[in-house]
């Protein structure tokens, strides 16, 4: 894990200040993972370790996967690097004009089809579950998370076996509850959802 931190660090893709994140939830660190991702090499390195603890529950009998779907935006170059090494076919939901994630460009799941979500950054899970919820009413089922960094707060759960590449502490608020609104320290919004 302290190899995805430095390669967090390398690439700028840990910042420090005031955030507001996609949730609406307030932080004092932000995960801008597209900054690692743009380069292959270390998103292949900060993946490994997530890829070789999936493959090795699949070879057990853990796990069953048969597709890796990522959340656009943040999911769809995680969900592809896990498939290349994986070798396992790799798609993304997005989100429609009105905002609901849905299975577009031809992207087709079955009923039964065991499907593993991959995000860069889980801190509530929301665009993990509006993803599950699209491809659940399609009738695939959805197995496992996975994502590059686990920023959960204390209490936060999935409903699915998570594999993060790494888990780190950063604070995040209720945007009621912020420690840094409170001190009148102007939030940034990095994230790619509209509220």
């Amino acid at each position: 894990m302290e190899e995805v931190i430095a390669l967090l660090k390398e690439s700028g893709a840990m910042l420090e200040g005031h955030f507001l994140l996609s949730s609406g939830r307030h932080t004092n660190r932000y995960f801008q993972c597209a900054k690692l991702l743009q380069y292959p090499d270390r998103a292949a390195a900060a993946l490994r370790g997530v890829a070789d603890r999936l493959h090795a529950d699949i070879q057990a009998g853990k796990l069953a996967v048969d597709a890796i779907v990522g959340p656009a935006i943040g999911g769809i170059i995680v969900a592809y690097e896990l498939g290349r090494q994986l070798g396992l076919p790799a798609f993304f939901t997005e989100r429609d004009d009105t905002g609901f994630m849905t299975l577009r460009r031809g992207f087709e799941v079955t009923p039964g089809q065991r499907i593993l979500i991959a995000e860069d950054v889980v801190t509530t899970a929301k665009s993990s579950g509006e993803s599950a919820g699209a491809l659940e009413s399609l009738g695939a089922q959805v197995v496992a998370l996975a994502c590059i960094v686990d920023r959960r707060a204390e209490g936060v759960t999935t409903p699915w076996p998570l594999y993060p590449a790494v888990t780190v502490d950063a604070v995040n608020w209720e945007a009621a509850d912020c420690e840094l609104c409170k001190k009148g320290i102007p939030a940034v919004k990095p994230g790619s959802r509209k509220f």
